[in-house]
Order: C-alpha cells, then sequence, then structure tokens
C-alpha cells in the first residue's frame, strides 16, 4: 500500500495518522456536540491537541505492526464518549456522529489530492501528501466496516431492525478481535477486499 517501508516512510505514516485521527475525533466530538451533547466537550474531546485523542497502543503500535504483518493498517484513537439521550435525532443523531469521523478523512483525502496534483512529483511533499491521501481514505473505508465498535456499524445500527440491533450491541466488546480474526482467516483476502475498495476510491480523486 505504501510502498517500500523506509524510516521516512514510516514518521511520515505517524505523523499522517497524528493529523488525520486528530481530525477524526474532534469531528466526533464537535458533531456530538452540535447535536446538543457536551459529554465529549467536558472531557476536552473537542480539540485539535492530537494527546487529547492518541492511545499508545491502538493508534501507533497497532498500526505499524499490522502494516508490516497484513499490508494495511489496522488502528484506533481513544473512543468520544457520548450521551445518547443527549443527542438530537435518537438513533439518527448517533449515526451522524458516527459518520463525521469517517467522512472527516474523505474530505482530507480529496483535498491532498487536489495539492499532490499541482505539486512536482518525486519531491518529499509529493510522498508525504500520496501517504496521507492513501491513509485517509483507508480510514474512512476501514471505518465505515458496519462491524461493531466501528463507526459504519453505528451508521447501520440507525437503519437496523431490533434483531440486527441486539447482535450489534453483543458483538462490540469483540469487534476488532472479528476483524484482525477476519485478516488472519482468509489468508489476507479480507485486507484485499479492503484494499480494492480503497483503490476504487482513489481513482475517483482529483
Amino acid at each position: 500500500m505504501f510502498g517500500e517501508l523506509t524510516l521516512t516512510t514510516i514518521i511520515i505514516f505517524i505523523v499522517a495518522i497524528l493529523i488525520s485521527l486528530t481530525i477524526h475525533e474532534f469531528m466526533h466530538a464537535y458533531t456530538g456536540y452540535l447535536l446538543g451533547d457536551s459529554t465529549a466537550k467536558a472531557e476536552g474531546r473537542v480539540s485539535l491537541n492530537p494527546i487529547q485523542h492518541i492511545d499508545p497502543i491502538m493508534t501507533i503500535a497497532l498500526p505499524i505492526g499490522t502494516l508490516l504483518l497484513f499490508g494495511a493498517p489496522i488502528l484506533a484513537a481513544k473512543p468520544v464518549p457520548f450521551d445518547p439521550s443527549n443527542l438530537k435525532y435518537d438513533e439518527y443523531g448517533a449515526a451522524l456522529l458516527a459518520a463525521a469521523g469517517p467522512l472527516s478523512n474523505l474530505v482530507l483525502a480529496f483535498i491532498g489530492a487536489l495539492v499532490y496534483k499541482i505539486i512536482d512529483a518525486g519531491t518529499f511533499l509529493s510522498e508525504a501528501l500520496g501517504i496521507f491521501v492513501v491513509l485517509n481514505v483507508a480510514l474512512f473505508v476501514f471505518n465505515m466496516i458496519p462491524i461493531p465498535p466501528l463507526d459504519g456499524s453505528r451508521v447501520l445500527y440507525a437503519f437496523a431492525p431490533e434483531g440486527l440491533q441486539r447482535v450489534i450491541l453483543q458483538l462490540e466488546p469483540y469487534g476488532l478481535f472479528i476483524i484482525i480474526g477476519l485478516v488472519v482467516a482468509t489468508g489476507g483476502a479480507f485486507a484485499a477486499f479492503l484494499g480494492n475498495i480503497n483503490s476504487s476510491i482513489l481513482q475517483l480523486l482529483p
């Protein structure tokens, strides 16, 4: 996905994660605040300070490890807290809050692709932007997987029948293990499937 893994590439990748996930989590928190819930704001999560959102294991160590093992990063930040009872539009408000994070990554990818298009290829900036764009598309696709606790599951939950909603709630504590299990059990086919979706989206960018 990211070509040859050099020290420079890894540093760019880590910086891109910090920027992308900070904005992702900020948008969750800010959207929740706009929808009437001040839980995240009270905990300092309506912030562009990465320290408020980053988990050293889940945000840094896990994606580097899974990138080396599977060729695709799996990562997570500290979950943004919210009280569903405070949100406007009930379950649909929770779906809007969930979708705000991945959509911010798609917007970042679009902006990065626009800038990439107008700068000289082969420069450090072009390499950094290329990684930034690919990473943000991957974050969008990964987070929209409808497996809890990923954002896509909250979007699905809002439109799902009651029986499926119960299943989603029951699976939430095990979601990350399910995803890693899918990657391992399918011999990389699941990661390849996500990679194909990533590639399709990348082709649609400027």
